[in-house]
């Protein structure tokens, strides 16, 4: 919260820091002379092209009435030939009684009535010429009237009065004066319109070239003054390129700032979905895996080849997908961790011969161990997944051989070096180290290499999260990693893991062979609580394989209930998220009624019923989702022996 404020403050500043500097910087201006003429100058300059301009308005409105003018002269021309073209069309038909003669009737009489009202609406400023179309329209009417039925006695073959084509000549000749006195309205019309805009047009131009001297004098006041005014400002240059240098030093800073929260952002959001989806998965896994696990031993050596292939596969392709979830969990800092007291130096010596074999035999790998080398407060097997991801990584960087080392030291890391890297405490740490002779990565690289998914590989070749999931680790450890790489020259990759401080442990288990499982000693009860069906009814199997005699319970209440009818439990195996009463409650609770109860939890994601900061709470016996038989038998048998 306390560097939100810092961005907000920083934001707010900048624009505030250069007003100041602005208003420091330059003198105040006293009003002068110069400045006052050429505001009277650009005073002067507005009128000007603002006259031009309302000119020039009305220069555009009277070409609008010519060419309105020209319009209605067109269209009354355009009946003119539409009338004579009808009256041709008639006395074609009758003449010789072919059909195709009345086209041009058929067409006159189908549109005179539209262009007629189109000429109305055009000349409906005038009232002369609207009461003349009024007629024309009376007109044409009768005239169109003594065409059809002329031509209708012509269709029906009946003689044909000859006073028809007398009024219709009558007819015709007023249509042709009536046209023709509009006609010449208009032309007077577009001789007075015409002339008036030539008069507007000779204005305009005159008032654009006033405007356009005007400008010119205008532009030459404002350059001697802009002149006089330069000297000035060139005085107070040097302050304000201080104080531009100034102003892009905190930018930078707080682009920094917000590139962490963005980074911080994002991580969030991706354990957000992480979370979401990992219980579901997780218990779907450890159907798939128990059941694979259980039908392979009860299936033996003697079975079906290709079905202990198939069987094979199916694990392997599930325990890849375990593998996927508990990377994205280790990004997002959600994997529930177990810090012991570790002996690097011991950890990294016996992963020799697990390297040869997932590195192969074109690099070269060498171990620097240094003497003295503090204890590490760290959870060993997922250091032990880091190291392993690291050297992955090395070797698909030298794709023709060459040469991985692992370092161990002990590492101080002080003040000056945390304010440099977010989420780095100062204090002292134990640092391993993976450096390799490959391609090297350039800076873009470098600073998109711990983001989930983003890798350099091609397809099919990498999920991006191996890095991802040695970020997230370290960084829920409390401690810090770090990359060096240049183009060809090769990476190094170092993790710093918080050093232990106190005593070492008293001792750890060690897990027998998968020859000699752990199995029951006696008769034990183990109660088990799992609101997954098909997860309880796996788990029930697997444990009933150890020879342990197993009561099983569906949530919370029920084990209550269980353990009130049932006189003797050995060890209590939950889960922990459940509906109602979650695997912690139901823990002490259950310790409330019998005192000295061991307790196993499961889950495939937890936040925080047993995990708090991302580690187990002390004296916590965990067992994640999904597991195998071998490692419920190994866990279960170090629960009931007290070894944990």
């Amino acid at each position: 919260m306390a560097r939100l404020w810092g961005l907000h403050a920083l934001h707010w500043g900048l624009p505030c820091a250069l007003h100041l500097t602005m208003k420091g910087a330059m003198p105040a201006i006293r009003p002068e002379r110069s400045i006052i003429l050429l505001l009277l100058a650009m005073l002067v300059v507005m009128m000007a092209v603002t006259g031009t301009f309302w000119l020039y308005r009305s220069q555009q409105t009277s070409a609008n009435w010519v060419a309105h003018t020209l319009r209605v002269e067109s269209r009354l021309s355009a009946m003119m030939v539409q009338v004579q073209a009808a009256e041709s069309s008639q006395r074609g038909y009758l003449l010789t009684g072919r059909p195709e003669f009345l086209d041009s009737y058929n067409g006159f009489d189908r549109q005179w009535r539209r262009d007629l009202a189109t000429l109305s609406q055009d000349v409906r400023d005038n009232p002369v010429q609207a009461q003349a179309v009024d007629g024309l329209d009376d007109l044409i009417a009768r005239r169109s009237a003594y065409l059809e039925r002329a031509i209708a006695r012509k269709r029906a073959g009946l003689p044909i009065d000859p006073s028809i084509f007398t009024r219709g000549q009558i007819l015709m000749a007023g249509i042709r004066a009536r046209i023709a006195t509009m006609k010449a309205r208009e032309e007077a019309l577009l001789r007075d319109r015409t002339a008036n805009n030539d008069r507007l047009s000779i204005l305009v131009s005159g008032g654009l070239a006033v405007s356009a001297a005007l400008a010119i004098l205008l532009g030459l006041m404002a350059l001697r003054t802009a002149q006089r005014r330069m000297g000035e400002a060139v005085a107070h240059g040097r302050e304000l390129e201080q104080a531009n240098e100034r102003l892009i030093t905190e930018a930078q800073e707080r682009e920094a700032a917000e590139a962490q929260l963005r980074q911080m952002q994002k991580m969030e959001s991706i354990g957000q979905l992480t979370g979401g989806i990992a219980h579901d998965f997780n218990n779907m896994l450890a159907i798939v895996i128990g059941s694979l696990d259980m039908a392979r031993r009860r299936l033996g050596d003697d079975g079906d080849p290709r079905v202990i292939k198939g069987i094979d596969n199916a694990t392997e392709g599930a325990q890849r997908a375990a593998q996927l979830t508990a990377r994205l969990l280790a990004f997002s800092r959600q994997q529930p961790l177990d810090p012991q007291p570790t002996d690097v130096n011991k950890l990294v010596g016996g992963m020799s011969e697990l390297l040869r074999r997932t590195i192969g035999e074109d690099v070269r790998v060498e171990s620097v161990l240094a003497g003295g080398l503090w204890r590490a407060s760290i959870d060993a097997n997922q250091l032990e997944n880091a190291i392993i991801n690291l050297c992955v990584n090395a070797r698909d960087a030298m794709p023709g051989g060459g040469k991985l080392t692992i370092e161990t030291g002990n590492a101080h890391l002080d003040d000056a070096y945390a304010a440099t890297h977010d989420e780095v405490t100062p204090g002292q740490y134990v640092m391993v180290s993976v450096t390799d002779s490959g391609t090297g990565m350039p800076p873009d690289v470098v600073a998109r290499a711990f983001d989930p998914f983003f890798t350099t590989k091609g397809v099919g070749k990498g999920t991006g999260l191996g890095l991802s999931q040695v970020f997230g680790f370290v960084k829920q450890s409390r401690g810090h990693v770090k990359i060096y790489s240049e183009p060809g020259q090769g990476t190094i990759i170092k993790i710093y893991l918080p050093r232990h401080y106190g005593p070492d442990a008293t001792g750890s288990y060690v897990a027998p062979l998968s020859d000699s499982l752990p199995r029951a000693q006696g008769e034990e009860i183990i109660l088990l609580v799992e609101d997954e069906e098909r997860v309880r009814h796996m788990s029930v199997d697997s444990l009933r394989e150890l020879g342990y005699t197993v009561v099983q319970a569906s949530d919370g209440e029920q084990a209550l209930a269980m353990l009130t009818i049932q006189p003797r439990i050995d060890m209590l195996f939950t889960d922990i998220v459940m509906p109602g009463i979650n695997g912690r409650i139901l823990a002490d609770r259950a310790r409330e009624a019998r005192p000295g109860l061991k307790v196993l939890y499961t889950t495939g994601y937890t936040r925080n019923a047993i995990v708090h900061n991302g580690m187990l709470d002390p004296g916590v016996s965990f067992l994640a989702k999904p597991f195998t038989l071998d490692q419920l038998a190994v866990k279960v048998r170090q629960v009931l022996d007290g070894e944990v």
